[in-house]
């Protein structure tokens, strides 16, 4: 057993040690764990407060994939809450590869932690393009790639995590167990152009690299804390001082996409 799998198993959440992550169970059992630790809750706040302060003032529906563990409705009033598994407390049970919208109805889709977990990311795009409004957006939080990142995520995450993979599909496994945790940096970063050339109505509009150890020392929904909730205004500082690095130290990306043709905000 190698190192890592070792810290791994000593840090795990007693809550979810030895789960099914695909097991709806699980999800709640992370809604309950993002609520109960201080700081986790506070950088979901974050997160969110980012993604709200993304939406364009149009009409539309807002719609936010995997809903299931989170507080976004909290957030943002009116949401239209959906999981790809059976869980409670959402408002839809949904595919994000086949979404049940009309076309232009919709202003905005959020989501936090999902398109790396896409096994055919771009039929997610092709459904995006179909169902945004001329205008609206796709905003979202993700993994990125910088080389502190890969560090961690190949190390002290559960994900599968290649910043190499040749293509942007992997196998599907499950809908949580199945995952890339590279894909948004291979397909806005390193494929960028070839995301232009195949989906020129989605205008890449923001992305800024964030947040390089908060998330990793609140031990994220599958980890113990690292550190103590009254220590977070020193780590803010701290990653406040250190933006300038964000583009080696960043574990994760606020990422907006707009479809092109309507009024810009």
């Amino acid at each position: 057993m190698g190192i890592a799998r070792v810290l791994r198993d000593l840090l795990a959440h007693p809550l979810t040690r030895g789960m099914d992550i695909d097991s709806p169970s699980t999800t709640a059992l992370r809604r309950r764990i993002i609520r109960e630790k201080p700081l986790l809750r506070e950088i979901y706040a974050e997160w969110y407060a980012c993604l709200a302060a993304s939406l364009p003032a149009m009409p539309g529906a807002v719609l936010e994939l995997g809903s299931g563990a989170g507080f976004l409705a909290e957030v943002v009033p009116g949401v239209i809450t959906s999981e790809i598994l059976f869980t409670t407390g959402v408002d839809l049970i949904l595919d994000g590869l086949r979404l049940p919208f009309g076309d232009n109805s919709l202003r905005c889709i959020v989501m936090t932690d999902v398109l790396h977990h896409m096994p055919r990311v771009e039929s997610f795009f092709r459904e995006a393009s179909r169902c945004l409004r001329p205008g609206g957006v796709v905003a979202m939080i993700e993994p990125w790639v910088t080389a502190w990142s890969r560090l961690v995520y190949t190390r002290l995450h559960h994900e599968p995590f290649d910043p190499e993979a040749a293509e942007w599909s992997f196998p599907p496994t499950g809908p949580l167990s199945g995952a890339n945790g590279a894909l948004p940096w291979l397909v806005f970063e390193r494929d960028r152009e070839k995301f232009r050339r195949a989906f020129p109505e989605l205008e890449i509009v923001l992305i800024r690299p964030i947040m390089p150890f908060r998330y990793l020392l609140s031990g994220g929904v599958s980890l113990r804390g690292l550190t103590p909730a009254r220590s977070a205004p020193a780590w803010r500082l701290v990653e406040r001082l250190l933006a300038g690095a964000n583009g080696k130290l960043a574990m994760f990306a606020h990422i907006v996409l707009r479809k092109t043709g309507g009024p810009r905000p």
